[in-house]
């Protein structure tokens, strides 16, 4: 009688057991990790998105970025900067680094074109009508620095416009003569004639696009540049595999159309 009584038992023991033994154990929580990105100034707007559509795709990574003047990013990597990824708005910058053999060499590629314009406040309180107005005297003109990519640009985009019959051959030097700043970087020529701080400015295309409250004049497809953006890993970057992807990421199709809303020319993937 012992025996049977004690069945019943048995069988809950077993049962209970079984129910332990298949019940679903908890997935490990993912690898806290950051991606560190060096990236031109250009690039915030349209970085910060790709960043966050990075994030949702790799669960745990955090993509961390440093937007500046490509000139003062590579500074900062020179002097010791930690970094996995640099973004640059010119080939310059990335020539320098891969010299300095913080990017292996032939590892950089394309990712993006942009060209530029000039912008001006929305009440555009000088009444700037055409780019013979840039050398108006006592127009208040805000450029980049002669250090900065898009201040390079723009003086050169001054330069070819010399050969414009309208302009005159003294355009160039007019102009410049009303630069009241040069800027660290493009951001801050922006930030300058949104805040009416000067009558106008040269900036990237994508730059408008952020902005887009300020007036515009194109310049003409003949005397602009095509300034491309050059993207690699650094060559002791402390997360290689996150830095691989996030690149292969950016030359993926959803993340050049995101560039391509910021105002950007794509490079197909």
């Amino acid at each position: 009688m012992k025996h049977f009584a004690l069945a019943p038992l048995l069988v809950t023991v077993l049962l209970a057991a079984c129910g332990t033994a298949e019940r679903p154990q908890p997935t490990p929580a993912p690898q806290a990790r950051t991606l560190t990105v060096f990236a031109a100034a250009s690039l915030t707007d349209a970085f910060t998105e790709i960043g966050r559509n990075f994030e949702a795709a790799h669960p745990g990574v955090t993509v961390s970025f440093n937007f500046a003047g490509s000139q003062t990013l590579r500074t900062q990597l020179e002097q010791g900067a930690v970094a996995d990824v640099f973004a640059s708005a010119n080939q310059t910058e990335m020539d320098t680094l891969v010299k300095d053999t913080l990017v292996a060499a032939n590892s950089a590629q394309v990712f993006l074109t942009n060209s530029l314009l000039v912008i001006l406040p929305a009440n555009n309180p000088a009444n700037v009508q055409t780019l013979k107005d840039l050398s108006r005297p006592g127009l208040k003109l805000d450029l980049a620095d002669t250090t900065v990519p898009a201040g390079k640009y723009a003086r050169q985009i001054l330069a070819s416009l010399d050969k414009d019959p309208a302009l005159g051959p003294n355009f160039s030097t007019q102009t410049l003569v009303n630069v009241v700043s040069n800027e660290t970087d493009v951001r801050q020529v922006v930030a300058k004639v949104q805040l009416g701080e000067a009558d106008a400015g040269i900036v990237y295309a994508s730059d408008a696009v952020a902005v887009p409250e300020l007036k515009t004049i194109e310049i003409p497809a003949a005397d602009n540049v095509i300034a491309k953006y050059p993207i690699s890993a650094l060559s002791k970057a402390p997360q290689p595999d996150l830095a691989a992807s996030f690149i292969a990421y950016v030359l993926s199709t959803d993340a050049q159309a995101t560039l391509k809303k910021w105002g950007f020319t794509p490079i197909a993937p």
